[in-house]
């Protein structure tokens, strides 16, 4: 699955980095932009997803009718609506192919914006594991030996050791205070990532990325690290992962209501509306801040995309439509069917006429 997404990442990081050279280097202006992009480029499989739906919603009354000729008989009834499926042109997998493209590349870009060294700055993967390993080995031992200096030491740095972190790691360690590795490290450990430490640092100045959001104190390579001592240990960098939460729940109270309004029928998903967004603060907290600033912008751009596409081709109006389309087809036949049945009246009336 990661050489995939690595196959995939490859062209949309050349997206990103052009992006983010037309804003001035913004990452955050970047991957707004880009996450505009890619969701209208999504628009055609929502709509594809929707209408087959649409189609699954308009034969249920001849499945349901199916399934009481057929009773228990499980082959029959299998066998039946396949035959039902194809003579009704409708494809038994139809919204299936949509919703796994839109995961896998969702996932894509996921690791695309966790991965900025690799994708955009140009990193080979070999520098990077060497130097992320040394240090992940060195924090892991301090753990063991001295608890209380490796917290001091992992606030500092603002270490996650989630290895999908690492790249942004290194990008906060850079940036931040990158003589600090001299205390995490022996001398043996830091002249063995010393050559990459530096050449990873001289790539990142000439891609000039700017990954502040709003104010310089809003780094989206830190991670934030929540604390029910709000009063003490409060940071503005909560704002990204309570801003992923704000925007998820906008998006499923728009999502819910088009639902309802298309669909009166539809059951009630306030558990499932709450539970996403609650999901979205908790990871919120244990990923660097560029995660949780894609999140809000995915959501909010996904979420307005997605209610448009529910109010155009929402299941009454296309059903509308398709009964529409039977309707003409069934009059040009019954037209066609009324003008087979005059032509042979017209000949007789025009023999009688030249006796």
């Amino acid at each position: 699955m990661q050489f995939l997404f690595g196959i995939i990442n490859k062209p949309l990081g050349w997206v990103l980095e052009f992006i983010a050279g037309l804003t001035g280097g913004s990452f955050a202006a970047a991957v707004f932009i880009f996450t505009v992009l890619i969701n209208l480029a999504l628009i055609p499989l929502s709509i594809k997803s929707q209408k087959s739906s649409v189609q699954q919603t308009r034969i249920k009354p001849k499945l349901d009718e199916l399934k009481k000729q057929c009773g228990d008989d499980r082959q029959k009834y299998s066998m039946e609506m396949q035959n039902l499926y194809r003579e009704e042109n409708v494809s038994m997998s139809g919204g299936c192919l949509p919703m796994i493209l839109r995961l896998v590349l969702m996932l894509s870009i996921y690791y695309l914006i966790l991965s900025p060294l690799t994708y955009m700055t140009g990193v080979e993967s070999d520098r990077i594991n060497n130097v992320s390993t040394t240090i992940s080995t060195a924090m892991s031992e301090l753990r063991e030996e001295n608890k209380e200096e490796y917290d001091k030491l992992a606030k500092k740095i603002n270490w996650n050791e989630s290895v999908n972190s690492r790249e942004l790691n290194i990008v906060s360690i850079i940036r931040n205070d990158s003589d600090i590795l001299k205390e995490i490290l022996s001398e043996d450990e830091y002249d063995k990532i010393k050559d990459d430490l530096e050449y990873i640092t001289k790539k990142d100045k000439e891609a000039d990325i700017d990954y502040s959001f709003i104010t310089s104190k809003i780094n989206l390579t830190q991670t934030p690290k929540f604390s029910f001592d709000i009063f003490h240990d409060a940071q503005l960098i909560w704002i990204m992962p309570i801003l992923a939460f704000a925007a998820q729940m906008l998006s499923s109270i728009i999502s819910m209501k088009i639902q309802k309004r298309v669909n009166p029928d539809a059951p009630n998903m306030m558990g499932m509306m709450l539970f996403m967004p609650l999901v979205t603060l908790f990871i919120g907290f244990g990923f660097p801040s560029g995660v949780a600033f894609y999140w809000t912008c995915s959501s909010i751009v996904g979420g307005l995309i997605q209610a448009g596409v529910q109010t155009f081709y929402g299941p009454n109006k296309m059903l509308a439509r398709q009964r529409g389309k039977e309707l003409v087809k069934q009059y040009e036949f019954e037209a066609g069917q009324v003008k087979k049945l005059g032509q042979p009246q017209e000949s007789q009336i025009n023999g009688e006429e030249s006796k």
